[in-house]
């Protein structure tokens, strides 16, 4: 039985001379656009050697799009000189914001779920659609706490976010799930609120849990496991309600062989083979 060619995984240095040998069946890599903003290099002819033989989608961390100010312009133009290169498939990047009066915070910080947030966020969204000439795809955040300024549930967020845009949304399921046990709400309660119509691609990951002192648990989203069994049951549920949907297996600390990574994108490939339930 043939294969779905609707699953990739995040391209690390120690796996391209794998991913060019081939053999694998892979639909897709992708990379990190902060990795390839360099002139040239090494860097650029390994990813010159994936691209000839695979698409590449190229996902972004730096862009900050919920900070105060637009998105830095020089950034901004080395995004789409990445993108222009390596003929970007799709372009994603955080609901979040990493960046304040011009210091440079490296981590994907948390907004608040307000109609400032959402009309700060949409306008920097256009502003990166425009330049790059392509509607870009918005992923979900994990989160450890909701802040109180929020007046919408995230789901709403970016169901309008994508309405009034015209982005599209890359639904992160580990990050859906780090969320809900870290505010103490049901997983699959939150999924069926997401607004599916507008998902183009599926993120997969593990996440690490951590005991607290006063005996609860935090969950942090490090990508550096298999993807647990949680994430694989919601994976599930939004294939019976969707079909198959491009999806990318992330493992970025303590990265495994390609053999270990390419079990998981079999899992995934599999789990797309089962027959759609009926909505």
């Amino acid at each position: 039985m043939a294969l779905p060619r609707t699953v990739g995984i995040g391209l690390k240095s120690s796996h391209v001379e794998a991913v060019v040998a081939g053999g694998h069946a892979l639909g897709f890599v992708e990379i990190h656009a902060e990795n390839a903003m360099g002139a040239g290099g090494p860097v650029h002819a390994r990813l010159g050697a994936v691209r000839a033989l695979l698409p590449l989608s190229v996902h972004g961390v730096g862009l900050s799009l919920g900070g105060a100010t637009a998105p830095d312009a020089a950034h901004l133009q080395r995004l789409a000189r990445v993108v222009e290169r390596f003929e970007a498939t799709c372009v994603s990047e955080h609901l979040a914001w990493s960046t304040h009066a011009g210091v440079f915070f490296n981590d994907l910080l948390p907004i608040g779920y307000d109609d400032a947030s959402l009309q700060r966020v949409l306008d920097h969204v256009q502003c990166v659609q425009e330049r790059l000439r392509q509607p870009l795809l918005i992923e979900n955040p994990a989160v450890c706490l909701r802040l109180s300024t929020g007046v919408f549930e995230e789901a709403d967020f970016l169901a309008e976010l994508a309405y009034r845009s015209g982005c599209g949304l890359l639904l992160d399921l580990n990050n859906l799930a780090v969320s809900a046990a870290n505010q103490g709400q049901c997983p699959h309660a939150v999924l069926a609120r997401f607004p599916l119509q507008a998902v183009q691609q599926i993120h997969l990951a593990g996440h690490a849990v951590e005991a607290l002192a006063d005996g609860s648990e935090l969950r942090i989203d490090d990508h550096g496991s298999v993807v647990s069994a949680e994430v694989w049951a919601l994976y599930a549920a939004v294939l019976a309600r969707c079909g198959p949907l491009p999806t990318l297996i992330e493992w970025d600390t303590r990265v495994p062989t390609f053999e270990t990574l390419l079990a998981q994108a079999q899992h995934a490939r599999l789990l797309q083979l089962r027959p759609r339930q009926a909505a």
